[in-house]
This record gives C-alpha cells, structure tokens and sequence, in this order.
C-alpha cells in the first residue's frame, strides 16, 4: 500500500495564498526553518534506511519498454518567463545525468533525490520556475518536477508500487496534476520513491523540444498490469497559479522585474582543428552574443592548426590544459595505429567536457565539431537545445563499414583492422546525429549520408602552384598520401602492374617494406606536384582532399574515389573504392588523354 512522508509537506500543506496578498521576507523565512527542520529529519531518517544510489548499467538496455512519457518543454508562450523556461530546462538537463541509464534490482527502492542529488549553485544548477504557496516562483533548481511528474507516471504505467509521492497545491494549465498525475518534489523533504518486484532500467533524456522517460524491464507473460494506487488530493480552489514574472505586484520580495526583451537564447560554437571552410562559415553566420569554445587561439599564438576567427564572437573560451596534454601525448604515439586513435578519442573527451562551462542557460543552439559529438551527447550538454554538426569525416559506423570492407579485401593489410571504436560510442554518435538540425560540411560524400538536412560548403580553392612538366621518358603518377589500406594502395598497386609509368608515393610506408615491388619507384622533387602527369588517390577513407583540389587548382588530372568528398567537376575522373580494374581503365584513359595534348 502506498505511504506518504510522516509530514505533510509544505507543496500540500500550505495554505494557497490570496490574490493580492504579497510575499513577506518573514513568511519566507519561516517557511525556510519549518523546511530546514524537516529536511534533519527526513535526512536522519535516511541514514537509518533511505534509499541509496543506483549505479548506471547495461543489462536491460534491450529489455522490453515497460512505459513511456513523453512531455514538452517549451510549454509556457509568455515571454517574460521565458528566462525562468530556460533555466528549468537547465536544470533537467543536469538532474538527467543522475538518472538516465540507471538499473535498479529487483524489490529496491528508486528515490528522486537519491539519484538526482541536491540541485544547489554549486553544482549549476539555476533559478527555474517552482510553484510554492500557490504562485510560480525563481528558485534555485526549479522545474525538476517535470521530471519527477514523468517519473510517476511510468511508475505507475509498469506497475511499480509507489512508497512515496506528493501531489502540486495547485495543477498547471493542461498540466498532469490536473488529472492526479504528478509528483513534486522538495529537496530532502519532499521526495518520490517506488519500487518494483522486477529489475528496472530508467532511461530519461531530452531532445530540442521533449522530455522522454522510459522504463525497461522483464514484461511478465499474461501478466495484468498493476492498477494505479489511490492517492488523496489535495481539492484547489480558484484560478491557475500566479507567476512572480507576470502578476504585477511590485510590493512582493519575490517580484521579477522582467528583461524589456526577454532572451530568446544564444548560440555556442564548440570547435577543435581549425577548417577554412568551417572557419569562414562561422564567422558568416555568427550573431551578437555568440560564444566560441576552441583549444587556443592559434591566430594570436602561431599555431595554424587551431586558427579560428574569433571577431565577433561575445566570448572566447580556450581550453589550454587540454590541447597542451594532448598535444605532448600525441608526440609520444606514432602517426598511425590503434593506441593513436584511442588517444585522440579520449583528448575529444576531455576537449567535450572542458567546453562545458561555457554551455549556461541561455545557450539554447550549438555548433559542434564531430569529434566532440557523441561525448556532448553522452553527458547530457545537448538535451533541450538544437545543434548542427560540423562533419569533417564520414559517422563511425559507416567509417567502421567501409574499413571492414577493405579489410575483406585486403586480409593482409597491416591497418585496415588495427582499430574500431567502441560500439557504445559509435551508438552515442548515432543517436545525436539522428537529432541533429543540420549537418554542416564540405565533403560530399559526408553531405550525401545527411539528404534533406545537409548543408554542403564549397571547398576552399587554393591558389594554382606554379610545378615543373615531366621531362622523363614515361608517365609519372602522384600518389599524394601514405601506404595505407585504406588509401587505395592495394588497388594502385594491382592497377599499375605491367604499366609503364613511374610513382611516387608519398607518406609513410604503412603496408610494411617491399609493398611497391614490381613498381617503378621515383623520388618526388622540390615540389610534389614537378614532373606530375596525374595525380591519383583511390581512397576508402579521405577526409581532407587538400592535395587533390592543389593538383586541380594547378591543372594536373586527378583520379579519385567519391570518399575524397570532391564533387564532380573539370579534370577529376571518379572510380569506385575497391576496384583495381576500374581504376586501371581510368589511369589508362587519363594518360591517354594527356600524351595527346603534348
């Protein structure tokens, strides 16, 4: 049988105060001792037996769905409370992090703020809409009785016997308190607990606009579903609940002086390596009262690799611990290879995290670099706002698709299996990717994954080098990346068997010494592009085509795969990945094509 707390607590024991009958400093005070008083008491009780901390857990990741609420965030239109809206979708955001993915046993007992923790400044939380004495007050963690409300009400869609819950002093508009169907909370005084007789998976996250909560389980075959408890209500009498925003009374302490005009919300650009497509599409787009988030500022200190453009923006946030740690860690490793990659996943981590301090209320749109994606995802930092991706590579999983195919291809090859993601990860990437607005990038093939909401930049021309012709005897082949796999060496090196040309390859010689026997082998010369006839990359994976678009910009002929990301255009001949006969035919007609303008 469901129990309530020993004492009644203030949401629905105090009396709804008048219209017209202001807040008093005194009233709150005591209102706060009567509060501090019972939280000692709730808390001493607790320590003899509350319930405790259920940790995160994948054993019901795949359970069936129990029960599913699904609640909308942005519901209030007014907009003077919108600075309240957005600090209640704040503080969900952060009180998800205690709850989402949490597993609790058989019989044990699931508490709201066991799980979710004090919400104080301290841990960022913010001023949010809480209702109290019958009006809509700023307190410190408000709003995280949208979380609770969609708590019980899985509760009691799967079942669970409901230990402990306390009904609003006065139902919102349309609200589920209307129908007996919340659940406030309180600080240590006013708290939600059930328990089930089967193990419990709760899964809580939000998108831009909704709070979803679901519950997974063991469905029991046959088994009836377990009929709601009956709790008393408390009987409201008048109108809606007043906001402190809105009522006019400038005598109350609690009295908001609304902003003339309300924030309707800034936008973050999380970044790491430096794009010149990227960059020049940021700096385009920024508004007044954006906010940058990059490793340093590499305009100011020389470092090319991180060199963003930071005019415009309201505030630059650099994070140099991290990129200086991950910087001298990447010195360590060698430039290919599974420890390598593992490193740089972890400095994204890190990178994520080290953002997040930047990401306060009022940020309500992100910008974010790929790489720091699913990390954002994972913590909660995108929930309750929209955001575009900045793609500089294909998603993981498809990453991970075209290696596996190379691989079968190619079972010999030193790189093309030495390393995968975690599949959670490559989950987490996903997941976000399918709530993102817009995928922002240059790479075509990357645009090609995303239709309808991609948005496809022009790559950055650079300027045509001047490069010496070929004054040797055969055809000379640039192949402008290292012995890889996954660069198409395997196919280059069946494709040129028997021609009479010469290659340089350019790179690290990944595939082991001796990979090119049988090939006529050149040194490039001062420039990498003198004596180039061709230049030919027959890639699965090319993220960043740099040399392809310098051959093209000077004129030289490009073979290439439509992973190099290049869209069709004068001088670039495409074949698909994989396939060395294709590519022979296509080096052959190229060469062709070129003796017979000389």
């Amino acid at each position: 049988m469901p129990t309530r707390s020993a004492s009644p607590p203030a949401s629905t024991s105090s009396p709804v105060r008048p219209a017209g009958v202001p807040h008093t400093r005194v009233g709150a005070l005591v209102f706060r001792v009567k509060t501090a008083g019972l939280q000692l008491a709730r808390g001493a009780r607790n320590l003899r037996g509350g319930p405790r901390r259920h940790a995160r857990g994948a054993a019901l990741a795949d359970a069936p769905v129990l029960a599913e609420s699904v609640t909308e965030l942005w519901t209030d239109g007014e907009p003077r409370e919108r600075p309240l809206v957005l600090g209640k979708v704040h503080n969900l955001r952060l009180a998800l992090r205690g709850v989402h993915g949490v597993e609790v046993a058989a019989g044990e007992v699931f508490g709201f703020w066991a799980q979710v923790g004090r919400a104080s400044r301290l841990r960022g939380y913010v001023a949010g809409r809480e209702l109290r004495e019958g009006c809509i007050i700023p307190s410190v963690g408000g709003g995280l009785c949208q979380l609770s409300n969609a708590l019980y009400q899985v509760a009691l869609e799967a079942g669970c016997e409901i230990v402990e819950r306390h009904a609003h002093t006065r139902p919102l508009p349309g609200s589920r308190a209307e129908a007996g169907r919340d659940a406030t909370v309180f600080w240590n005084y006013v708290d939600l607990r059930f328990r089930s007789p089967a193990p419990l998976r709760v899964e809580a996250w939000m998108d831009a606009h909704t709070l979803t909560v679901r519950l997974r389980g063991p469905r029991p075959a046959g088994a009836p579903a377990k009929p709601a408890p009956r709790v008393a209500e408390l009987r409201v009498i008048g109108s809606a609940p007043r906001s402190c925003v809105t009522c006019g009374e400038d005598g109350c302490f609690r009295h908001v002086d609304p902003a003339e005009e309300p924030s309707a919300g800034r936008t973050a650009h999380l970044v790491d390596a430096w794009w010149p497509e990227l960059d020049r599409h940021l700096a385009e787009t920024r508004r007044t009262g954006d906010v940058l988030a990059i490793p340093l500022d590499g305009r100011r200190f020389g470092k090319p690799q991180y060199a963003w453009t930071t005019a415009g923006a309201a505030r630059v946030h650099q994070s140099w611990r991290v990129t200086l740690v991950r910087a001298w860690r990447s010195r360590r490793l060698a430039a290919q290879g599974a420890r390598r990659q593992r490193a740089l996943l972890a400095a994204a981590a890190a990178l994520a995290e080290s953002y997040a301090p930047i990401l306060r209320a009022d940020v309500t749109h992100l910008v974010v670099a790929q790489n720091l994606l699913p990390f954002l995802w994972r913590a909660g930092h995108l929930g309750g706002r929209t955001f575009d991706v900045l793609m500089t590579a294909p998603p993981m999983d498809e990453l991970h698709a075209r290696l596996d195919a190379a691989a079968r291809l190619h079972p010999a090859s030193r790189t093309l299996a030495d390393f995968r993601a975690d599949p959670a990860l490559l989950r987490d990437e996903a997941a976000a990717l399918a709530c993102a607005r817009r995928i922002i990038t240059p790479h075509a093939a990357v645009a090609a994954l995303f239709p309808g909401r991609a948005e496809l930049l022009p790559w950055e021309s650079p300027a045509p080098r001047t490069h010496r012709p070929n004054a040797g005897p055969c055809p000379r082949i640039v192949f402008p990346g290292p012995t890889a796999g996954r660069k198409g060496a395997y196919e280059l090196r069946e494709a040129l068997a028997g021609m009479d040309v010469e290659l340089v390859a350019m790179g690290s010689q990944l595939e082991g010494p001796g990979f090119w026997e049988g090939v006529r082998l050149a040194a490039p010369g001062a420039s990498w592009m003198d004596g180039a006839d061709l230049v030919v990359l027959p890639a699965f994976v090319e993220n960043q085509p740099r040399r392809l678009l310098a051959a093209l910009a000077a004129g030289i002929p490009v073979v290439a795969t439509p992973a190099c990301g290049i869209a069709p255009r004068a001088g670039l001949t495409l074949v698909p990945a994989g396939d060395a006969a294709a590519l022979r035919g296509a080096l052959a007609a190229v060469l062709e094509a070129r003796a017979a303008v000389r």
